[in-house]
């Protein structure tokens, strides 16, 4: 596996991490715990070293699990982890909406230490902006985690542009982590320039379209009630049909590469910038192994200018979010 830096704050990954969080929560019915901790070290043993979760999976199963599966390789591992949602430390009940409080950041940093089983956060994110709390306090929240040695790093999810401008300015930004695929572009509009303006590393999640780019799905996929991909308007039927599309473009290319639609759409993305770290989650390990193996696969000048071309062709049908979920980004 190769390594990247995020940005240039010295903090090296992997090529490719694993996004944790369909493990616990969202995708249908979490994992058996012992099936969970043999994915993650089975990736570890594929040379992932960049492992990412938040208090929100579940909330804290996620952070349980990785801590677990992570705790005999902690030294040779960076995890990221998250705080931002208004949720009860004791006893996991979510209150609704965010809470970017400089007291609640440091219960959660302090929670999370202990689920972790470490005595530092490699990457702190901030999960959503919050509206009630200026951004530059925030920063200055975990800025002091920093000082005290309980976080390394400091990272935003899902922030704009001027957000993101602010709080480097009181602590700099490492990384920040937004949707990001051949599906959504939208961080081609302004994020990526001042990520590369700035010099901070970008971490797309959903790297795949929550597993659309897999070309697993057609127009007759259905999702179970506990799947948050049910309430998405992009995966309603009429809109899976839509943006078929998108996945013959995938599979065309990997026919071409001798690969698949998802090392494709990832190739893609590691080809974007060097400093773009993409974390595609799974619950199996023949799709963590195929995964990662789009890091061999080379995409020419030739063969990004034809994707770019056809995919300028494709008008994604479907928010990718329910409208509640969209208000809460800072995008």
């Amino acid at each position: 596996m190769f390594k990247r830096q995020l940005g240039t704050s010295g903090l090296e990954v992997s090529s490719i991490g694993l996004g944790c969080m369909g493990l616990s929560h969202a995708y249908g019915p979490a994992v058996e715990k012992q099936a969970g901790i043999a994915l993650i070290r089975a990736a570890v043993e594929c040379g992932v070293t960049f492992f990412d979760t938040a208090e929100a999976y579940g909330p804290f199963a996620n952070e349980e699990l990785v801590g677990e599966a992570l705790a005999p390789v902690r030294d040779k591992v960076v995890i990221a982890t998250k705080f931002g949602f208004d949720i009860d430390l004791k006893t996991g009940e979510r209150r609704g909406g965010v809470n970017s409080r400089r007291e609640h950041i440091k219960a959660v940093a302090e929670a999370a230490l202990k689920r972790l089983r470490t005595d530092v956060i490699d990457l702190f994110y901030q999960h959503r902006v919050d509206p009630a709390v200026p951004i530059e306090d925030v920063a200055g929240a975990v800025k002091d985690l920093i000082h005290e040695g309980k976080v390394r790093h400091f990272g935003l999810s899902e922030a704009g542009a001027q957000t993101i401008r602010r709080a480097h300015a009181v602590q700099p930004v490492t990384a920040v982590q937004s949707e990001y695929s051949l599906w959504w572009r939208e961080p081609e509009k302004e994020i990526l320039a001042t990520l590369e303006e700035l010099a901070i590393g970008f971490v797309p999640f959903s790297p795949l379209g929550a597993g659309f780019l897999t070309g697993a799905m057609n127009a007759t996929t259905t999702f179970d009630r506990s799947d948050f991909r049910a309430s998405v308007p992009r995966f309603a039927p009429e809109a899976l049909k839509a943006n078929l599309a998108l996945v013959e473009l995938l599979r065309d290319v990997a026919s071409r590469k001798r690969a698949t639609p998802a090392q494709i759409a990832l190739a893609w993305l590691l080809a974007q910038n060097p400093w773009i770290v993409p974390i595609p989650g799974t619950t199996k390990l023949a799709r963590l192994e195929e995964n990662l193996g789009a890091a061999d696969v080379a995409l020419t000048a030739a063969d990004l200018e034809a994707i770019d071309a056809a995919a300028a062709k494709f008008v994604p049908t479907g928010a990718r979010l329910p409208e509640a979920a969209m208000k809460m980004t800072g995008l």
